[in-house]
């Protein structure tokens, strides 16, 4: 196990609470917009976030909770057009300030920065979102701290496939086992061991505290403040109330 070099992070539900908040929202003001009688309540959305990538889950919607719906003979433009007014409607929803940083995000990303780690993304969600929620955390694109952003479509299988990992790896130059992984759910866990990266921080939110984390290096309801800690939730250590880079590194070095 070489030294921790870099912390790779997840994007939705785990650096914001973007899905239920953001992207359902943004779906449901698409498909308003587009003249669909659809509409993706709290629960649905839950369902429908088994599937990763948002092209992917109207599809997954069709075929499993809206089967009769004549689409039209062109269904991948559909879809295409639909998650781009989508993301777009989401964009605004970050610029206007509707969607804050989970707790410890912010302060754990600038002590990351400021001990020397390096900082990267792997999501599944589009780039416009990731550089929209960066904006909007840390303000103008060279103050934001990551130096490598693997979004969207730049790979073809989405999580649970390791590919969006591999990619970022790729392009920082860096080995599975200098990386701590930090992720909200079980797809993006998967994702993260299945590139290889050993040590992963799961920070649970309302859609995920239910799925299955066996093996995971660090569980938690969140990363934590002074003022607001951290509860343990599973993972190879005994106690934790806020996610820091010494915690980090020892994980790390326990993996």
């Amino acid at each position: 196990m070489g030294d921790l070099a870099a912390l790779i992070w997840d994007v939705d539900g785990t650096l914001a609470d973007t899905e239920r908040d953001g992207h359902r929202v943004a779906f449901n003001k698409a498909f308003s917009q587009a003249g669909l009688a659809w509409h993706w309540d709290v629960d649905l959305y839950g369902k429908l976030l088994a599937v990763t990538g948002g092209k992917e889950r109207i599809r997954y919607y069709l075929e499993r909770f809206n089967p009769d719906w004549e689409s039209p003979s062109d269904l991948d433009r559909f879809i295409a057009d639909l998650h781009r007014r989508k993301s777009e409607i989401f964009v605004s929803l970050m610029e206007e300030g509707q969607i804050p940083p989970r707790n410890g995000v912010i302060r754990l990303i600038n002590e990351a920065a400021e001990a020397g780690l390096r900082l990267a993304i792997a999501t599944t969600t589009t780039p416009a979102n990731v550089d929209a929620l960066l904006e909007r955390f840390f303000g103008a694109s060279n103050k934001q701290p990551f130096e490598v952003i693997a979004a969207g479509d730049i790979v073809p299988a989405k999580k649970p496939a390791p590919d969006i990992y591999r990619w970022a790896l790729e392009k920082m130059d860096l080995s599975a086992d200098e990386c701590v992984a930090i992720e909200d759910s079980r797809n993006g866990f998967e994702s993260a061991r299945s590139a290889g990266i050993s040590t992963v921080v799961i920070t649970v939110n309302g859609y995920t505290a239910d799925e299955d984390f066996g093996g995971a290096s660090l569980i938690v309801d969140q990363l934590g403040e002074s003022q607001s800690p951290a509860t343990l939730l599973g993972g190879v250590i005994d106690s934790a109330s806020m996610v820091d880079v010494g915690l980090l590194r020892r994980l790390h070095g326990l993996s």
